[in-house]
Order: C-alpha cells, then structure tokens, then sequence
C-alpha cells in the first residue's frame, strides 16, 4: 500500500540487516522473521491500535550477558519510538493527500450533466446576511441583489441565503397565531361537521385532499362510501334504485344526535345522492354545497339532464363510457364503467399524475338504475335547505359551464362560486382554492341571525 508498519522480533540481532519490504519482509539468512502490513486508515484509528500491536518470532540466540540484554532492549525501544515518530509524519501526509483527493473528485464532476452532481444541497439560513451581495451578479444576470452567490466549499454544499432585514411593518407571529386563528373561523361557523359525498364512479378516497386541509382548520369530517363504491363490497350491476344506493348516507344521518347539524357536499352524481338525502333529513342539514353536481329539480333525472347537453365534447362523452350488461343485452345496463386510457382527458385534465394514477385503479362502475331514476324532492324539506353551487370552468368536460348554468337557472340556489382552472376533479387540481370556498361558506351566517 505504500503505507505500511513492520514488526520485528525482539529476539533480533540489531547488526543483522534489515529485511527488504519489497521482497514481504523475507531475509537471505535463515532467521525467521513475522512483518504485519496495515492498509491506509484514518490516523486516529493507527494511533488507536499501534501500542496493541505485538510482534513475535522465533528466538535463534539468547544473550550470554545481563548487560549485553538490556543493551539489545534499549537498541529495541530507540528503534521503535523512531519507528513512531516517523509513522506521526506519515500520518500528517496522508491527511493532506486524503483531503487533496477528495478535492480532485469532486473537481472532476462533469459539468455537462443534466442532473444534479452528488452531494449537493441547499442549506436555509433563517438568519439575515451581513455580507452584501456581489455588485457583478446582479448587474450580469440580472438576478435579485438579496439573493447571495454562494461561496465554493471543498464539499461542493451549496447553501442559500437571503439579506433582506425584516422591515418594523412586518408582521411577528407568535407561536399558536395561525391556529388560533383557525380556531376562530370554526368557532365562528354554525356547524363544525363536514360530509362528504362523492360522485359517479368515485368513492371516498377521493377527498383526502379535502378532509386533510378541512381537519387543519378544526372541523370533523366525513366521507360516505356509497353501496358498491369505494370499499364496499356490493356488486353495483345488482343495485336498482337511487334508495338502494344512497343508503349508507342515510344510515350517517340516522346516527346524528337529534340537534346536530353538518354541512353537506356532494360532487358530480353525488348531488343527486344528496338531495335524496336533503329530503329525507331536513333538519339535520345546515347547508347542502353542490360541487359541479347534479343539481336537479323536481320530477327530474340525472340522465335526463345529460340528455340536455349539447357541448362538442359529446363524442369524448360517448367514448369514455361503457355500458355493462349483466342481465343480458335484451335488458337495459346494470352499470356504466370508463375507458381507463381516457380518463385523464375527460376527468383529470388539470390534476396531478399521481391522482390521476390513484382513480384509474380505484374507479368503479357506476349503477344504472339510480342514474335514469327520476328524482322527487319538496319545497318543505329539500327547498328548505340553503343551497350554493360551485362551478367548475372551462377545463371541465364532464359537467361542462353550459349544463352547469343550465341547473343553476332552473334550480337557483342562495349564492354561486367559481372555480378557475380546475377540471372534474377539483379536489384533485384546485385543492387549496375548493378548501376556502368551503371555509368561507360555512362562515356564512344563518338567515336568521342577519
């Protein structure tokens, strides 16, 4: 290795010559002799095992002479504490040669590759720079002078770091500030309960968006599996009849303590579910929210308002849908079940890849029955409910603006909000945006108390 340490016999002859290290330590004479290699390691673990190291050989001569004895020792121990010393200065040497090649590793990074080289990071500095930023940085690259170049490090870290003093009318939060503010716009709504219903072919797992930043500002939430969606275990091409469908909705209700009372949300054919549910549960609902939904008046069904649609996106319509026949194809459909290849350009145009991954494999049919099945509501039950719709704009194809304003027209609720840039799927891509709409709306104050 170029770094090695030899042990001798203590039996030596000192006037014997020393043996060579490039031949492994072997002399001419017939005296045995043991040499230990150590391959290159840190220095403090050299000086950790040098004083265990014990060295042996066979003794060929005995000394005739106490004097002569203890002269050969000390020859021994000069010989070894120079051995020491010398190793000491080897030690500093590979130091520097360790610290030199790591230097040159890094240095040999290619440059030309797209992807980032090892190592590298960003450290944020939560304290102000006391360093101005270089006068040429900003003037050549045009860049923002409160953003520092970095200085080279032998570690190639990159840290980042901003000058900008905080200004007297900066705001200083205090630990709790933005919870208790959240605190306060619940404390504020009439209800602090959520349900949540899904749509068409979607179950529960579709809001866990929506639970999670609806939970962060203090409310309970809850979200239904409809019968043969999400988890259930129902097969959906047996379900004939919207009652049949929705029961796990009204099962929630029916466990809801006498006075309490939640905010209903219902998206796509899940607003058809929810005002089945608004008729026969009246006075447990505070406000119903409907989420580019079927909104549907008296004596109406959600296929007949589909029919009513005369977008240019019908061929994509037709295409996504495939109707299943489990009664035979004399019979009309059990279920509506989607062409997977195309669900993304018809539902999740705007979302994420991985929530379009997540509803491609846990998308179900959606039941024939409930969807041709015409819907009987009251203006003393479901009428007497306040109801706001959310529109969902351009991108969606779906339940495209025309049908929405349709519904609205038809079936007016108390106040109308808009979503930009959101497909279907709005728990999907608008999130953050369809969170503070709900907030807000549970904020609204009963009519009563204005």
């Amino acid at each position: 290795m170029g770094n090695s340490l030899r042990c001798i016999s203590h039996e030596q002859d000192p006037n014997q010559k020393k043996p060579s290290v490039a031949t492994g330590g072997e002399s001419s004479n017939n005296s045995e002799k043991h040499v230990r290699r150590l391959s290159l390691i840190p220095s403090f673990r050299r000086r950790t095992l040098l004083p265990s190291l014990s060295c042996s050989g066979s003794s060929t001569s005995t000394s005739t002479s106490k004097k002569g004895g203890i002269k050969t020792k000390k020859k021994i121990r000069e010989r070894h504490h120079q051995e020491h010393h010398h190793d000491h200065e080897k030690d500093s040497l590979i130091q520097e040669q360790t610290l030199a090649a790591t230097n040159i590793l890094f240095s040999q990074t290619p440059r030309n590759s797209n992807s980032a080289p090892p190592f590298r990071r960003s450290t944020s500095v939560v304290y102000p720079s006391t360093q101005p930023p270089p006068a040429s940085v900003g003037a050549a690259t045009g860049s923002v002078s409160g953003v520092l170049t970095p200085k080279k490090s032998t570690c190639a870290f990159v840290r980042s770091s901003s000058n900008r003093q905080r200004s007297s009318t900066d705001p200083v939060l205090k630990p709790n500030q933005l919870l208790d503010k959240e605190l306060m716009v619940v404390e504020s709504a009439e209800t602090k309960r959520f349900v949540l219903v899904h749509g068409g072919g979607f179950g529960a797992w579709c809001w866990y968006k929506t639970i999670t930043l609806l939970e962060k500002h203090g409310f309970q939430v809850d979200a239904v599996d409809l019968t043969g969606s999400g988890v259930s275990s129902f097969d959906t091409n047996n379900i004939t009849s919207l009652a049949q469908y929705v029961k796990p909705l009204l099962h929630f209700f029916d466990t809801l303590k006498p006075n309490e009372k939640v905010i209903l949300v219902g998206h796509d054919f899940g607003g058809a579910c929810m005002s089945y549910a608004m008729e026969m549960f009246p006075s447990k609902i505070s406000k119903a929210v409907f989420i580019s939904a079927a909104m549907l008046p008296n004596a109406q069904s959600t296929l007949d308002l589909f029919n009513q649609q005369t977008e240019t996106n019908y061929d994509l319509m037709e295409q996504v849908h495939i109707f299943l026949y489990a009664n035979g194809k004399k019979n009309p459909p059990t279920a509506v079940d989607f062409d997977r290849s195309l669900l993304r350009d018809f539902f999740f145009n705007q979302s994420p890849p991985k929530d379009v991954a997540l509803a491609s494999v846990s998308m179900r049919p959606i039941p024939f029955a409930p969807v041709v099945e015409k819907l009987h509501v009251s203006e003393k039950n479901y009428g007497s409910i306040r109801r706001f719709y959310i529109k969902t704009m351009e991108e969606d194809y779906a339940v495209p603006v025309s049908l929405q304003d349709a519904m609205i027209k038809s079936n007016p609720p108390e106040q109308v909000f808009q979503l930009k840039g959101s497909d279907h799927a709005p728990f999907f891509s608008r999130p953050q945006s369809l969170n503070r709409i709900l907030v807000e709306i549970s904020q609204i104050p009963s009519k009563k108390s204005s």
